[in-house]
């Protein structure tokens, strides 16, 4: 059998080689390996043992369009037991569309994506669809892991049965949600969608097996797709526009109401009933008042009685009096004249 020549020589490593390379091919390897294979229990293996070597798990499938699915049993497989070495058996196409029906993948690209998940420590290609005492012997195999529902296949009930008889099979979990024909009926459901799709990334309609009427209706809608697109775009824009002409408008009016507030406030405290314009305006109306009133003559004081013996004072009527002054020339002269005469009666 083809084996890693470190396989049984050497204690299990923490860290696989599949981690920095991809897993080898059973067919590949360089050596046989020439050491006893002794059967194993479920639960020998389970507590570690045998020290020498690590327990052979076998796993097999078509693993189409590999998936989450696939990897998350071989997980399960890979950490069965505490020091594991996991083989994993690939069908070949001509098994499988005979079998099981066609794949979208060929047995190559099948092969090359078991070799790169990292759980794997050994491809098998061309793997058996039933397996057989030989071909378990030959690759030395301890146990086979498998989910435990029954797989009906080439004429048998389930293919694992005389496996379990023989105490070799441990199962695993299938992941819900997920498969292979889940993949498929998906793209079967949004087969425009899909045919679309790759029109636009440079397919030609023959590549795809499309019919020309299909290809312009493809071509057509995905025109159609393209304006909806810029269209939504545009609103979007125009929305968030708006969104900040709004924000900006909320904020200029917020702003003009706390200046109209504090204008009105500076208003009033001016011209207000009790601004102060008013009562300067009042200061410099009393000061003009003041100014252009004549000031008033002193209170002439109480006459004192005269005595018999004095003559009263003479009285000087030559004085002017204080009156206004004359209107016009001729008034003027008029009094100059009566002045005079009143001299002439004196002497």
């Amino acid at each position: 059998m083809s084996c890693h020549a470190s396989e049984y020589d050497v204690p299990f490593s923490p860290v696989p080689q599949t981690l920095t390379a991809p897993a080898p091919f059973a067919d590949e390897t360089s050596c046989q390996c020439q050491a006893p294979h002794e059967k194993l229990t479920i639960a020998q293996a389970r507590l570690g043992t045998p020290v020498d070597r690590p327990v052979r798990v076998y796993a097999d499938g078509i693993f189409d369009l590999f998936h989450s699915g696939h990897a998350r049993a071989l997980m399960q497989a890979k950490t069965l037991f505490p020091n594991s070495y996991l083989l994993v058996g690939v069908c070949s196409d001509d098994l499988t569309h005979k079998f099981k029906g066609f794949t979208v993948m060929n047995e190559a690209e099948r092969y090359e994506a078991l070799r790169h998940c990292r759980y794997v420590d050994e491809v098998i290609r061309d793997a058996p669809w039933t397996l057989t005492p030989e071909f378990l012997e030959k690759h030395k195999i301890d146990f086979v892991a498998h989910d435990d529902i029954p797989y009906s296949s080439a004429g048998s009930d389930d293919v694992y049965k005389h496996i379990k008889e023989a105490g070799m099979f441990v199962p695993t979990q299938r992941t819900e949600g997920i498969s292979t024909s889940d993949i498929i009926t998906r793209i079967v459901r949004d087969y425009d969608v899909y045919a679309r799709r790759n029109l636009q990334r440079g397919y030609t309609a023959k590549e795809l097996n499309v019919s020309f009427i299909n290809e312009k209706k493809y071509r057509f809608q995905n025109q159609v797709d393209k304006m909806k697109e810029k269209v939504k775009n545009v609103e979007e824009r125009s929305k968030e526009f708006v969104n900040r002409v709004e924000e900006k408008s909320h904020d200029l009016i917020q702003k003009w109401e706390e200046k109209s507030r504090e204008f009105i406030g500076n208003f009033l405290e001016l011209f207000g009933p009790d601004g102060a314009w008013k009562q300067m305006f009042q200061e410099r109306s009393s000061r003009m008042l003041q100014a252009l009133s004549p000031k008033q003559s002193p209170v002439s004081s109480p006459t004192r009685s005269r005595s018999p013996s004095r003559s009263p004072s003479p009285t000087f009527s030559w004085l002017p009096s204080k009156t206004s002054p004359p209107s016009s020339p001729k008034a003027a002269s008029a009094s100059i004249s009566s002045m005079s005469e009143g001299d002439e009666d004196e002497k």
